[in-house]
């Protein structure tokens, strides 16, 4: 089997409001934005600020009190259930902390989405599994368990696994929680290689300020539920937006970055 480029995807996104029963205020407060296919979004923003509801609302596990969120010119509420099904297919995932099956092997790991949601062979699913393996560059080690590798390998594996069904969308849940700091580069890179490679649409919940200067194409900082700034890795230094700038400039080392940059570009 070849790996082929997946089929165009858009999601938007228009006044998503959510409120959990008892809450004092909503979770969510009329967010709305849009992601091209291809797109690499980063949604950032302190702990409370909403990142999780709004991932999951946008994997359908949380349904909003308003507003809509959009596939491909299709409102999923609107959708049959049917096709709400077949939309979770097109989707991969990369879970907090991997996630993998401890009892299974790497390669069992990656398997697993084929056997469940294709009609492959089992040779096909083999291969298919193999090709993606190779492509996060983990050789050698498809017959490891979880617990005998690295946690950046195990990174990997949870990539291999979210786009062994070539699926359309690729959400990551902080793809680089508990990952020292060179190995977060690595795989900041292979998660942007591999949108532009095979034409994903990637959305990344993540507060790592190194994830979104390293692949921050388009960002969304999100604030006690609001979208408080939207904008890139390009302009994000550029920005007065309070919420903004406390949240990403509060180590010493990225206020003295800005610093460079305002003076370098207002020469």
């Amino acid at each position: 089997m070849t790996i082929h480029n997946a089929s165009h995807a858009l999601i938007e996104l228009t006044d998503v409001t959510k409120q959990f029963t008892g809450a004092a205020q909503p979770v969510l407060q009329g967010i709305s934005f849009s992601v091209l296919s291809g797109d690499c979004i980063i949604i950032s923003g302190p702990n409370g600020s909403g990142k999780t509801v709004f991932l999951k609302s946008l994997l359908g596990l949380f349904t909003p009190d308003s507003g809509d969120i959009i596939y491909d010119g299709v409102k999923y509420a609107d959708m049959k259930r049917k096709e709400q099904v077949a939309l979770r297919q097109k989707m991969g995932m990369v879970f907090q902390g991997s996630a993998l099956f401890d009892s299974m092997t790497v390669l069992e790991n990656v398997m697993f989405p084929l056997k469940m949601f294709s009609k492959h062979t089992p040779e096909e699913i083999r291969e298919r599994a193999n090709t993606v393996l190779s492509r996060v560059n983990l050789v050698n080690a498809e017959n490891n368990l979880p617990s005998e590798i690295s946690g950046g390998m195990q990174k990997r594996v949870a990539i291999a696994r979210a786009i062994v069904n070539q699926p359309n969308y690729l959400f990551c849940d902080e793809p680089n929680s508990g990952l020292d700091p060179k190995t977060s580069i690595v795989i900041d890179n292979l998660i942007q290689e591999i949108t532009e490679e095979f034409n994903i649409t990637t959305v990344i919940n993540t507060h790592d300020m190194n994830s979104v200067m390293e692949i921050g194409a388009k960002i969304v900082f999100l604030k006690n539920g609001y979208k408080e700034w939207e904008g890139s890795k390009d302009n994000i230094f550029q920005t007065d937006n309070e919420a903004v700038t406390d949240f990403v400039y509060s180590s010493e080392l990225f206020k003295k970055v800005r610093k460079a940059y305002l003076q370098e570009h207002n020469k």
